[in-house]
């Protein structure tokens, strides 16, 4: 049995709106690519100002809002959404180990953030996890599970579990774990997994892949039958056993 990753669309069955605002054209670029792969209609903005028109034109489902920008930061973007009553979720782009920002963007009343450099698919998740909870889309499932087999994963509480057993794993263990489940029964390559899970600006090197995926082996499929398949020269792939 596979359960692929559920559909998120707006309540009306039309393609959910994504506005990402960052003054880095490479990182906006990096993330409409990974949010159009999701299906998503993405709109960028690479200014504060930029960006509060393009609320007003385009009518985002969420936002993904660097809190360092040129003309109007972050804050002050969110401070001006949040006192015209615009209320759409935001995820803000922080720098690494800006305790402060933090806790000011969520004080301001952002969603959530990630701190840079970030994996897409990490921010993928967070958007996904916001928009559902704030009801700005809707999926097909009632619960954020991907399964493959007895295989199972939350996307919200982070719980693996294989035949009922609960698995422990690390941040990026889990991170994937999750692509490839999300992309069950398609071969996926290293540079796309380098791409996805690792952070955006990871120079090592691609055996990196190779050894958590046999992390994940030893974790996952170690005295069962084997989920996560090697497609030799191509790259990596989860599916059911074959009956």
């Amino acid at each position: 049995m596979t359960s692929p990753a559920p559909a998120l669309r707006r309540p009306d069955g039309a393609a959910v709106r994504i506005l990402v605002v960052d003054d880095e054209q490479m990182l906006t670029d990096l993330l409409s690519m990974a949010l159009r792969m999701e299906g998503w209609d993405v709109r960028t903005a690479a200014s504060g100002f930029e960006a509060l028109q393009a609320v007003r034109d385009f009518e985002p489902d969420a936002m993904v809002l660097d809190i360092m920008m040129p003309d109007l930061d972050g804050m002050a973007v969110l401070h001006r959404l949040r006192q015209s009553g615009n209320d759409v979720p935001v995820l803000f782009l922080t720098a690494k180990d800006a305790v402060s920002d933090r806790v000011a963007g969520l004080t301001a009343g952002g969603d959530d953030y990630v701190t840079k450099p970030f994996s897409l698919e990490e921010v993928v998740a967070r958007l996904r996890g916001l928009m559902r909870r704030a009801g700005t889309a809707t999926q097909s499932e009632d619960e954020p599970i991907l399964r493959v087999a007895d295989l199972s994963l939350n996307e919200d509480s982070h719980e693996v579990e294989r035949g009922g057993d609960e698995i422990e794993l690390t941040a990026t263990e889990f991170e994937l774990l999750r692509y490839l489940m999300r992309n069950q029964r398609r071969v996926v390559s290293k540079a796309q997994i380098l791409d996805r899970v690792w952070n955006y600006d990871f120079g090592g090197r691609s055996s990196v892949v190779e050894l958590y995926i046999s992390y994940l082996r030893k974790k996952i499929d170690q005295g069962k039958e084997p989920l996560i398949h090697t497609v030799r020269g191509v790259g990596y792939m989860i599916k059911a056993p074959t009956q």
